[in-house]
């Protein structure tokens, strides 16, 4: 970027913000900082930004941009947007990186911390480095490896490890600090500016492709297409919301309730809600949930209570809580895996208003990088791999596996290629992952992949689409107290006339401004730039709420997971080519929350409620509630894996991730990971 540009620069970002005080915000630092460590190509598109908006200023003008008073400075960035399409991405990152200042928060009234204020220093990760070894400390052979160490990996090194057997967890991540993971509000998980996300893979090389109507498209993770969930130790539970719901008893036998939708591959799992139910309530201690039972219809019976009262209310819960009364509706305290109180050796949650997409700064949010995995740690038996990728399994002369192939990037330049044995494997690479290590790993007796001999992995490919709605109200209806979802309303999980399935809807997470710039642009309620931005951020941040909710797919088998022939990835693996999309009937779903949302809102006071109906997205859905792709069942035919998470024709390797899931329940499946992690850990135990 030309340094000589910085006041043309200056003088057009203070007007996309629609403010004369520059502020400690250096806008110009900040895109110098994106084009050097992300974007390459930035600077020529923002130079040639720059020189239209400078002739355009003199053609209609007769004098350059910054000679412009404020209004026809607006008018001439109002036309650019019009002939560029490089500028409204442009104008969107320089607003987002503005509301993700503290200059910006005190501007409009929003704070990152709560009453108290930050811990000062941020602690360090609690659990230290303990069992983490590189590449040159590995053993030839482990009793078992685990791949991945998200939800499903690290619960089941656990189990393993407190087993006796030598585990090794091997994760394509890494682990970032407490501090570089908790306070970004531009690259964490939960937002896409087109920046690089804290918790993707580092270093380039990662493209998947994208296959709509034909049309097939390279995507990297942070592309909305990719399908991504985060990468670290610890997986999506280092920065998830933490909601943790059960799945209902009808979410296991969903074929059998509605019957299986023309074009729809709907099954029943092979297990019942009975089944799992132990293993929710070991899940529930081992983690530390807090919540409160009571209040949705459609539960199932539990064995015991949650180990902890659920986080107190706040402001616009109880606004919503009187809504529902007027409407006759049923009410629950969200479920989280989040310490309202100090427990397993964590604190409690400090009601900060930065929960979903962060890392918690005092680890009151419980992933299985602060419990599960420092546990097998504990236990002397356990190892932790970062920064490797495993390539394929591999497999002896009679089909058995009985090793795999790792890589990684070497510390002096390079890549480095190892193998390691092990008598049991436990994928826990996420949906798209998994399906494609077993794509991946085809050999002479399994041509088309580990088992694939009929054609089932990678399909079924699913997540959640999500219905929700936006309040507008007269009053400061927001006190912006973390982590946000205190009430949910379950009555529409299943019940609902002309719907298969259903859905929870909820108090949606405090908002960051930046978020917040996002959701007040895209329902229309401010304009994407100019005074009018910035005068209504500073009279809505603290005066909107939004419900929103998963509704439950009823999965096809088109919406799947294949091997691209000809793209790889920076190891030469070929990598995952996603193609299908959403049901019929998950739309209409979808569309259906979106109107409870609404109704919820407008009964809760709101001024005014905009609830957007949108067609069938293209391409398939899965992103950070993914699951499918290698479903268990009682018939190799129509499944991947046994009931216990074996895949069939290999009694060593063993799936314990949201991959398995025939179905993903109207909620948040993170618990049900979990659970089912837990009770094949257990039986590969037994």
């Amino acid at each position: 970027m030309i340094n000589d540009r910085a006041g043309l620069l200056t003088a057009v970002a203070e007007t996309i913000i629609g403010t004369d005080d520059p502020g400690p915000w250096d806008v110009v630092g900040f895109l110098q900082e994106v084009e050097r460590n992300e974007r390459a190509e930035l600077g020529p598109e923002v130079e040639a930004v720059l020189d239209q908006a400078d002739g355009l200023a003199n053609a209609e003008h007769g004098r350059g941009f910054i000679a412009l008073d404020h209004d026809q400075r607006l008018a001439v960035l109002e036309r650019l947007a019009e002939q560029d399409p490089r500028y409204p991405w442009l104008a969107r990152l320089i607003n987002a990186h503005y509301y993700s200042t503290p200059h910006a928060w005190s501007q409009v009234g929003w704070s990152a911390a709560a009453a108290d204020g930050w811990p000062d220093p941020l602690p360090t990760i609690s659990y230290g480095q303990e069992g983490w070894i590189t590449p040159a400390q590995l053993r030839p052979r482990y009793d078992a490896v685990v791949v991945g160490g998200g939800a499903g990996g690290g619960a089941t090194a656990q189990v393993l490890a407190e087993s006796g057997r030598s585990v090794l967890i091997i994760e394509a991540g890494t682990a970032p600090p407490v501090a570089e993971l908790s306070r970004d509000h531009l690259r964490n998980p939960r937002v896409n500016f087109g920046l690089d996300r804290l918790t993707d893979l580092r270093g380039g090389g990662w493209p998947r492709t994208l296959e709509i109507g034909g049309t097939v498209t390279e995507v990297g993770p942070s592309d909305s297409g990719w399908g991504g969930n985060a990468h670290t130790l610890g997986g999506g539970t280092r920065v998830y919301g933490a909601q943790a719901w059960r799945f209902a008893p009808d979410d296991f036998r969903m074929a059998s309730r509605y019957g299986i939708p023309d074009g729809s591959a709907l099954a029943d799992w092979p297990i019942s809600y009975a089944d799992l139910e132990p293993f929710y309530s070991e899940a529930e201690w081992r983690f530390g949930v807090s919540g409160a039972s009571g209040g949705d219809p459609w539960a199932g019976p539990r064995s015991r209570e949650y180990p902890m009262p659920p986080i107190a209310g706040n402001r616009p819960g109880d606004r919503l809580a009187a809504g529902a009364e007027r409407l006759g509706w049923s009410t629950v305290p969200v479920p989280l895996l989040i310490n309202s109180q100090d427990h397993g050796g964590r604190p409690g949650c400090r009601r900060c208003s930065q929960c979903v997409g962060f890392a918690c700064p005092v680890e009151a949010k419980g992933g299985t990088h602060n419990t599960a995995i420092p546990a097998a740690v504990a236990t002397g038996n356990c190892s932790v791999l970062l920064g490797t990728t495993v390539q394929r399994l591999i497999t002896d002369p009679t089909g058995r596996v009985i090793a795999v192939a790792l890589v990684g990037d070497h510390p002096s330049g390079g890549l480095w290629h190892g193998e390691v044995a092990a008598a049991e494997f436990l994928l826990g690479a996420g949906a798209i992952e998994t399906a494609r290590l077993l794509l991946n790993s085809a050999h002479d007796h399994e041509p088309a992949g580990l088992g694939n001999d009929h054609d089932q992995v990678g399909r079924q490919l699913q997540g959640h689409p999500y219905g929700g709605a936006l309040g507008l109200f007269d009053d400061e209806i927001n006190d912006l107290v973390g982590p946000g979802p205190a009430i949910a309303s379950c009555d529409f999980r299943h019940g609902n006339d002309g719907i298969i399935g259903g859905g929870m809807i909820a108090e949606e997470f405090v908002p960051t401004p930046a978020s917040t710039y996002d959701y007040l642009v895209g329902m229309g309620v401010i304009p994407p730039q100019g005074r009018a931005t910035s005068d209504g951020m500073r009279h809505w941040l603290r005066r909107i709420l939004r419900v929103v909710g998963p509704y439950q797919e009823l999965t096809t088998a088109d919406s799947r997971i294949r091997l691209d022939p000809t793209v790889t990835d920076r190891y030469g693996s070929r990598v995952a080519r996603l193609s299908g999309t959403l049901h019929a009937e998950d739309v209409r779903g979808r569309d259906f929350l979106t109107e409870r949302a609404a109704e919820w809102l407008t009964a809760s006071g709101a001024s005014r409620v905009i609830a957007p109906r949108g067609g069938r997205p293209s391409g398939p859905s899965g992103g950070q509630h993914q699951a499918g792709s290698c479903r268990m069942g009682s018939n190799p035919r129509t499944s991947v894996t046994d009931p216990v998470g074996r895949v069939w024709g290999h009694d060593n390797v063993r799936l314990v991730d949201g991959s398995t899931h025939v179905t993903n329940g109207g909620v948040n499946p993170v618990l049900t990971i979990l659970a089912n992690s837990l009770r094949i850990a257990h039986d590969v135990v037994r």
